[in-house]
């Protein structure tokens, strides 16, 4: 009897536990952010300080930004203008933010200490205790790594997934 019960339990707890993957490096597919970097960007702040000296533009408290479906928001969001070509010049050419940054688009959403989005490229790099949350199914790692146009991301650094599986469809008769 008790060789039957082992294999059974072992079966059971193996069903019963939530995928769970330990990697370096995982791809990982979304579907609501993918976002067309062309798009305008908005910026709601508390507050606004912009050094004309190093091309920067600081805003803080409860920072919020927009950009077609997507959504960022910090404690704080650093601006930094492109100081190239004539015509480049003045164009945002990336954005730090910092503190409490979640950025959403859809149902997904993404937690981090920092995230840098540049513009130009269409990615967006999130470091720091990264939380990923798609659905039901979470991913934590250090770095979060989202290419905007494509719709791909890659998460890095102690990768850890839960991914919720699909109810059980009952049996037809």
């Amino acid at each position: 009897m008790p060789r039957l019960i082992r294999p059974i339990l072992a079966t059971l707890l193996i069903a019963a536990l939530p995928f769970v993957a330990a990697a370096q490096g995982t791809q990982v597919a979304f579907s609501g952010l993918k976002q067309d970097p062309t798009l305008p960007v908005q910026v709601t702040a508390d507050q606004l300080k912009v050094n004309q000296t190093d091309g920067s533009a600081v805003f803080s408290g409860h920072v919020i930004v927009g950009q077609g479906q997507i959504r960022l928001a910090a404690d704080e969001v650093r601006v930094e203008y492109d100081k190239g070509t004539t015509e480049a010049k003045g164009r945002i050419s990336r954005m730090v933010a910092t503190g409490d940054v979640t950025f959403t688009s859809g149902g997904e959403a993404a937690e981090a200490k920092q995230a840098i989005y540049t513009i130009d490229d269409g990615r967006v790099v999130m470091t720091g205790d990264v939380l990923l949350t798609q659905g039901q199914s979470a991913m934590s790692g250090q770095t979060l790594d989202i290419d905007l146009k494509s719709g791909t991301g890659q998460m890095e650094g102690r990768v850890q997934t839960v991914f919720h599986p699909a109810p059980a469809q009952p049996a037809s008769p």
